[in-house]
């Protein structure tokens, strides 16, 4: 039997390339007959330059940028014909941020490092600029990277607002024009569709991911707020539009810049050639870290189950956690959900060594479909 593994990254522990080579060597040591092809997959968040230079070739540039809070961090970014692709989390992610300290930073964390990828991307005469969006630290709007390219949100005196999303309560304006060179087509990469604002906005459903208590997604919700009708005043009204809140509302900056919204996953299984892999495939394994409600929600895994269910092939997801039920699994087309931590015992287990105890799920799953 053929079977496709494609997985996204697994939340800091793993890159997507990675858990399917862990998930592939657990497979074949439970069914050692079958055949396997690994498409290693992102939606926009972290893995997403990685996956498409192995699919697509290209260049790799690193550049120096600022970091979420504040300091130099090292970004690579992929130059493929006239496109530069840009991966968000090289230079904002949560993973920048160490644990203990993302309550400290979640009101200040910026984007200006995304803003100077994307200035290192124009000054090198690229037309077309993909951003993908997705495992941020921040919570600014997209106010850093604006900055970083020439326009600058201000308060009533005029004076620059300090980076992060809180201080945007006080902005009464933006200031300048963002320049983008030669770029003419500006892609935000996103599988979330979440809006700027309210109960599914960028504060309430990513801050507490981000170190946000209640008291500090209130005021990131207030700067959001004002901040959206400083862009509607500047630009354009985005705050309802589908995936501004993606990456602590950077997709509105990007939507206000004349940028359009496109499908992480979708662009990633194109360039993949995931749909010719899943053709003629026995079985499809998707997965990423936790397996939750967002999920559900238009994310890759739900997006490989597509390819699969329209194909006819089954799909199953592996994950480090699951807090999805059966039925919600199979409305989203995924017949099976198996967790590491399920299998070894505990979370605790199952970080103490992702790879290996990815492969041992694997194995036992395998035993089952062989």
């Amino acid at each position: 039997m053929r079977v496709v593994i494609a997985p996204d990254c697994f939340g800091g522990t793993l890159t997507a390339a990675e858990a399917a080579a862990a998930i592939a060597d657990g497979w074949r040591r439970g069914a050692p007959d079958h055949e396997l092809v690994l498409r290693p997959l992102a939606d926009g968040g972290p893995g997403f330059v990685e996956v498409l230079r192995t699919a697509l070739g290209g260049a790799l540039h690193t550049e120096t940028v600022t970091g979420p809070l504040g300091e130099p961090v090292t970004a690579t970014w992929l130059g493929h014909g006239g496109t530069a692709y840009l991966e968000s989390a090289e230079a904002a992610g949560l993973h920048l941020v160490p644990k203990g300290r993302r309550a400290e930073f979640c009101e200040s964390a910026t984007t200006r490092g995304v803003g100077e990828l994307l200035a290192a991307a124009r000054d090198r005469g690229f037309r077309t600029a993909v951003i993908g969006l997705g495992g941020s630290a921040t919570t600014d709007g997209g106010a850093g990277m604006l900055a970083a390219l020439g326009a600058v949100a201000v308060d009533a005196d005029g004076a620059p607002l300090p980076p992060g999303g809180s201080a945007l309560a006080r902005c009464a304006r933006v200031e300048g024009v963002a320049d983008l060179g030669g770029i003419e087509e500006l892609v935000a990469a996103t599988d979330v569709t979440n809006p700027l604002l309210g109960p599914h906005g960028a504060a309430v459903t990513f801050g507490p991911q981000k170190g946000a208590d209640p008291a500090a997604v209130g005021r990131l919700e207030a700067g959001l707020a004002r901040w959206a009708d400083a862009l509607a005043a500047w630009r354009k009204p985005v705050a309802d539009d589908d995936g501004a809140g993606a990456a602590g509302g950077l997709g509105a900056a990007i939507l206000a810049l004349g940028g359009v919204r496109a499908s992480g996953a979708g662009l990633v299984r194109s360039a993949t050639g995931l749909d010719a892999a899943v053709a003629g495939a026995g079985l499809v394994i998707t997965g990423e870290g936790s397996f939750d409600w967002q999920s559900l929600r238009g994310k890759l895994v739900t997006g490989v189950a597509a390819a699969a269910a329209e194909r006819g092939v089954p799909c199953l997801a592996m994950a480090g956690q699951a807090s999805v039920g059966r039925k919600q699994a199979a409305s989203v087309g995924i017949e099976e959900v198996h967790a590491v931590a399920e299998h070894v015992g505990s979370v605790a287990a199952a970080m103490a060594d992702p790879a290996g105890t990815l492969a041992d799920l694997a194995e036992h799953v395998a035993r089952q479909w062989r």
